[in-house]
């Protein structure tokens, strides 16, 4: 990434008082680049553990993997949430612990188990008999959670049937992870991604209070209850702040539980989201004829180099120009660059941008630290990935 120092943004742009967002109006890119300001995770850190009280936090590294990320939440006090070997290596490369990372994939290959087990972490997600007789296979003796498949309508990515048992299997499978050797010590479920309302946890909690409560009652030493993500970020509708919506959560949960030994949270988006802005670039705006109401405007990026949350509006990018709030505006659709023809975003829900835009103008595409640069394609099309800039 090439990124040229100019002079300040100019008077008539939105006003944007973020360290990344003023970064971006003083530098140009040769290439679409994402720009973090550290210290705001950091405080995104702060605000989200006042809520949550007693849990730990394992922040989802699969959120955004920089490693100055990384290095900023583990002096903070973090752990760690890893999806695969890779993600363990980001971590232990940092120097984290390997009893400060949780391996949370329910998929997960013998070989990475037994890599995993090696650097000393200890605990393991599970669903299935197959997967528990892997981990007692790689990982012998090692501590497991069961992951609990739950319903939430009222996220905007709803958890879907690919993670999780069903409610019924779980007592069979805390006595087979038993029978095969291993430590069954907890539960853990996910909300599903952008749950904006505290209120939404409920359901999930009352069914997975109720399977706690069962297996302690059988003789099962439930130590640890892992709540998952889902906490949300702002990205144009209203929402509560991390640490109102956090102590909200926390207090039904303890409302359902009462004191855990270890309870965790695997936030990823709520810390690095609003942390930072996308500095893209219009390449093309055109009508497709001549009495089309609404323009189409093609960006340096688009699904396949990052913007992949934008699939069926499960996230609404806010985008800024230097074009100024009271600039006249009209309805867009937005494409990527890449020759494929599902490189369109929110052709459903047009956006409004300034009737002035322009071809070379740069747009600043908000809040979008988290699921971007991680999402970003090594090259489609022969188009670079994002790059990052973390501050």
């Amino acid at each position: 990434m090439n990124a040229t120092p100019r002079g300040a943004a100019g008077a008539d742009e939105d006003p944007i008082f973020d360290v990344a967002a003023d970064f971006i109006s003083r530098h140009d890119f040769d290439r679409p680049t994402l720009v973090v300001d550290g210290a705001r995770v950091a405080m995104q850190f702060d605000a989200l553990s006042a809520g949550l009280g007693a849990a730990r936090i394992h922040y989802a590294v699969k959120a955004n993997s920089a490693s100055k990320i990384i290095r900023t939440l583990k002096a903070k006090g973090a752990r760690f949430f890893a999806a695969s070997q890779g993600e363990i290596q980001l971590c232990l490369n940092e120097g984290v612990p390997g009893a400060d990372i949780t391996f949370g994939n329910t998929v997960k290959r013998p070989r990475e188990i037994a890599f995993a087990h090696d650097c000393g972490i200890d605990l393991f997600a599970a669903d299935a008999e197959a997967e528990l007789v892997k981990i007692a296979a790689n990982a012998p003796g090692a501590r497991v959670y069961l992951r609990v498949m739950v319903e939430n309508l009222d996220s905007n990515m709803p958890p879907s049937r690919k993670f999780g048992c069903g409610p019924a299997a779980v007592p069979g499978l805390l006595s087979f992870a038993r029978a095969v050797g291993l430590h069954p010590v907890g539960l853990a479920f996910h909300v599903g991604g952008q749950t904006r309302k505290p209120v939404s946890w409920i359901p999930a909690l009352d069914l997975v209070a109720e399977l706690w409560h069962a297996a302690c009652a059988a003789g099962h030493n439930m130590t640890v209850l892992n709540i998952g993500g889902g906490f949300p970020a702002a990205y144009g509708d209203a929402v509560d702040g991390p640490q109102a919506y956090a102590a909200a959560v926390a207090e039904a949960v303890f409302a359902r539980f009462g004191p855990v030994d270890y309870l965790m949270a695997e936030p990823g988006r709520c810390l690095v989201a609003e942390a930072g802005h996308i500095a893209a670039e219009v390449l093309l705006i055109s009508r497709k004829s001549a009495d089309d109401l609404h323009r189409w405007v093609y960006l340096d990026i688009g699904r396949f180099s990052g913007l992949a949350e934008t699939e069926d509006g499960a996230v609404r990018y806010q985008f800024a120009t230097g074009h100024g709030g009271m600039s006249e505006s009209g309805p867009c659709v937005l494409a990527g660059p890449s020759c494929d023809t599902a490189d369109v975003l929110y052709e459903q829900r047009p956006v409004q941008l300034p009737l002035a835009l322009r071809e070379g103008d740069k747009i600043v595409i908000r809040n979008s630290g988290a699921y971007t640069s991680s999402y970003s394609s090594a090259g489609f099309n022969g188009f670079p990935p994002l790059d990052v800039i973390v501050l």
